[in-house]
């Protein structure tokens, strides 16, 4: 059995405290897809700690942790993340295990990424820069270098044969930067990666399934910012939506189980891209604010607004969403007045329905408004102790988007999550 949990916006959602959350429930939490773009902030031991390509549930110390073939993994990263994790007394030979299948991110990718989003200019979408679309062009053009080549012999020169490659397409770009010293970095983390647990993944958890484990998939970034279904062509790389469990793991899509979608109670997004629902005023600063709303990757800004229902139900319905997650509820206690988007108008003509192209058209918000609570929420531990208002609010999302709000976060620690 297999349950997911997953972004329904345009990530930074707060999967990260949820898959924490539930993970002493499960025997393995597996990551399917993206890269080191993400950013999934745990506290620990009250304090904050990001994973970016480590599982939620690394930190749990019975709980199998596994990098899927989906991922694209950066080895220097990954190192730097086990140290981190190290510090807090957890062992992660003992419970990380990495797919062979898994693409590697090499120095020249993120070189790439770097040059292809300076060449674009006013058009660039906001990537990372962390090399995960080269790598995973590299992986449909099938000349990826994977996680289990590093262990053949002839790896050097296919790494080279590679980089030759790479080096004709930064040559077009003009780009002269000395990357030796990321090179140097990148071989010394794949010594690491070298002492850690590399697993054929699609049988290892297939027996576990079959042994009665359970399993948790945890996705990364977003539904809005899936490669096929998101806001093209300011999305990520990689299937973000429930279907990417079965490519990224190698499990058949009859052993999905739960499908637990993740929404903040408001919106926000990093980087270029359609964003229906943002508020460019002074109520759009008080939900950053108030919500800390910069990047765990990037440290960048996040645009803020309210929540969009459209989006949210086109969401729900392509994941096959059972329960939502609302989390950063305690972000909205400080408003006398909520709005909501329940529609949009494109070119002057209104829908209820994610167009196949957000951008280049003009699409106004259709918002309704409902009561805000405006009282301090934090310390709710029950449904029935949540303002009447705010339940009402919750009611109001429900019979929209078609699938129930289950949890609602209304804080950062681990114990502030309110069950209804």
């Amino acid at each position: 059995m297999v349950d997911v949990i997953l972004g329904l916006q345009w990530g930074d959602e707060g999967k990260g405290k949820i898959v924490d959350y539930f993970a002493p429930n499960y025997d393995i939490i597996a990551r399917f897809q993206g890269g080191p773009n993400a950013g999934h902030t745990l506290y620990v031991e009250g304090k904050k700690m990001v994973l970016h390509q480590i599982p939620s549930g690394i930190f749990h110390q019975n709980t199998i942790n596994i990098i899927g073939n989906g991922v694209v993994l950066d080895p220097v990263t990954l190192k730097r993340e086990c140290d981190a994790v190290a510090a807090h007394g957890i062992d992660v030979r003992k419970n990380l295990f990495i797919s062979d299948r898994t693409n590697l991110i090499v120095p020249t990718h993120r070189a790439l990424d770097k040059a292809s989003e300076l060449a674009k200019g006013e058009s660039k979408i906001g990537s990372t820069l962390k090399g995960i679309g080269p790598a995973y062009m590299d992986k449909t053009g099938r000349n990826a270098l994977r996680v289990g080549d590093m262990l053949n012999k002839t790896f050097t020169t296919q790494y080279i044969k590679l980089r030759l490659k790479h080096q004709k397409l930064l040559d077009n770009f003009h780009f002269i930067e000395d990357i030796s010293a990321w090179e140097e970095e990148f071989f010394e983390a794949l010594e690491f990666l070298k002492t850690l647990n590399v697993i054929n993944c699609e049988y290892f958890i297939n027996n576990q399934i079959k042994a009665g484990k359970k399993v948790l998939a945890e996705g990364a970034q977003g539904s809005m910012l899936d490669i096929d279904f998101g806001t093209f062509p300011f999305v990520t790389s990689s299937n973000t939506i429930s279907a990417g469990v079965c490519t990224g793991l190698g499990v058949s899509p009859k052993q999905i189980n739960e499908v637990m979608g993740v929404t903040k109670a408001y919106c926000t997004r990093v980087g270029g891209g359609p964003f229906p629902s943002e508020l460019e005023d002074a109520t759009g600063e008080e939900l950053r604010k108030i919500g800390n709303e910069f990047g765990a990757t990037t440290g960048r800004p996040r645009r803020c607004g309210w929540i969009d229902l459209v989006a949210l139900r086109y969401a729900c319905m392509i994941n096959g969403v059972t329960q939502v997650i609302m989390t950063k509820a305690d972000v909205l206690d400080a408003f006398q007045e909520l709005q909501v988007c329940t529609a949009y108008n494109i070119n002057g003509k209104k829908t209820e329905e994610v167009p196949y192209q957000m951008s280049g058209v003009k699409i106004d918000p259709v918002l309704q408004s409902l009561a805000g609570w405006n009282q301090d929420t934090t310390g709710m531990k029950k449904a029935e102790a949540l303002p009447a208002t705010m339940q009402e609010y919750i009611r109001f999302i429900n019979s929209y988007i078609g699938a129930p709000v289950k949890y609602v976060s209304n804080g950062p620690g681990r114990e502030q999550i309110v069950h209804l």
